[in-house]
């Protein structure tokens, strides 16, 4: 049992055909705990896509390398065997 203490109460409006629908199978699926598991979930893709987003912003600001660096580095290597 989960509890909800400190809970906070959501309203949603929906379409009444949907609401019908959610009715029928009111017995089989246990809606408020669908629509909690799918809030938690979307909350985390956003938290990933911002991360994601700082990353790359991150990974743009830094400094470039000097042109020709990747031949020189390959270079080196090849020679140092």
């Amino acid at each position: 049992m989960v509890n909800y203490m400190g809970s906070a109460v959501v309203t949603v409006r929906i379409p009444e055909e949907l609401k019908k629908e959610m009715e029928r199978y009111r017995g089989k699926v246990n809606w408020s705990a669908e629509i909690r598991e799918f809030i938690a979930e979307r909350i985390e893709e956003e938290k990933k896509r911002e991360a994601f987003e700082r990353l790359l912003h991150l990974v743009e600001s830094l400094p470039g390398v000097p042109e020709g660096t990747s031949k020189r580095l390959v270079r080196d290597d090849r020679e140092s065997h």
